[in-house]
């Protein structure tokens, strides 16, 4: 007997029989329509986490357990899929629940068409879905949706509907459950690793002789003064001497430039010296013969 699918609303739920199970995320691809990703977050008692390994993602697509685990995506006539894969069994029983979510980083949700999640038995390779969910966007904004959960019930295990958004993506929803994000992946900034950003290098590093900082030193900041090698003349206010003093036209000159015209000279210290032969005339009447 074909076990029957069962079509569900937002917020219903449905027993499980299987204790394996596939969640098939499928989407119908197409122009502008972005890429899907399933991931899925192992939640204790508490609705967080136990650790940051409890997260199922394209990052680290097996759970140490290996009870969880993503799938790689498949292209099938329907659309494209992506799957999670969960032996509920087994799982530790601190894990209460398993959540499948679906994420996309280059545009929100209400660009992704046809968005549905089923659910099968992982024993049954061909079987019919044993649930399925059509997804829709709330609001057209969210990046991240929780299309449903596993969660136990006594001692089985069971599957509900939730269709809850996310505007700030994967690392909203990671954030929201306890996950430690990287801050600095979050943001995307850029990775130490990689490639140093030209225009950060010449900030931040010496110029080479080809370089385009170098260039723009050497050419002038039309507008603004340039520093100059040697001072060039500030016409009409007075200069520093570079050299030999040159004569200040128009006011009086240095002694020892020029002889000053009109006025008694300095004579040479020769002249000053006595004459050995000078002898002085007689004078007055007492000298006189009689």
């Amino acid at each position: 007997m074909t076990a029957m699918t069962h079509a569900m609303l937002k917020g219903s739920n449905v027993p499980l029989d299987a204790m394996a199970v596939r969640a098939v995320l499928r989407w119908t691809p197409g122009a502008g329509v972005p890429d899907v990703d399933a991931s899925a977050l192992l939640i204790g008692a508490d609705g967080r986490v136990r650790s940051d390994e409890d997260f199922v993602f394209y990052n680290q697509p097996r759970h140490p357990s290996g009870l969880v685990r993503r799938l790689p995506k498949r292209s099938a006539p329907e659309g494209l899929t992506d799957t999670i894969e969960a032996d509920l069994s087994a799982l530790d029983s601190s894990v209460d629940q398993v959540v499948i979510a679906a994420s996309c980083d280059e545009a929100a949700f209400e660009r992704v068409t046809d968005l549905r999640i089923s659910l099968y038995d992982a024993a049954s390779a061909d079987g019919e879905a044993l649930a399925v969910f059509d997804v829709r966007a709330e609001t057209g904004e969210e990046t991240a949706v929780i299309c449903g959960e596993l969660y136990r019930r006594g001692d089985g295990w069971k599957f509900r509907a939730v269709g809850q958004g996310y505007p700030t993506g994967l690392v909203g929803l990671a954030t929201a459950f306890g996950i430690s994000v990287d801050e600095a992946e979050a943001a995307s900034e850029p990775d130490p690793a990689a490639e140093p950003d030209p225009q950060a290098t010449v900030h931040h590093q010496q110029p080479g002789p080809d370089s385009q900082a170098t260039v723009q030193h050497q050419q002038p900041a039309y507008g603004y003064p340039q520093p100059s090698a040697a001072p060039q003349p500030a016409y009409g206010y007075p200069q520093q001497p570079t050299g030999a003093p040159q004569p200040a036209y128009g006011y009086p000159q240095p002694a020892a430039a020029r002889p000053a015209y009109g006025y008694p000279q300095p004579a040479p210290a020769a002249a000053h010296a006595p004459d050995p032969n000078f002898v002085l005339p007689p004078q007055g009447p007492q000298f006189l013969r009689s």
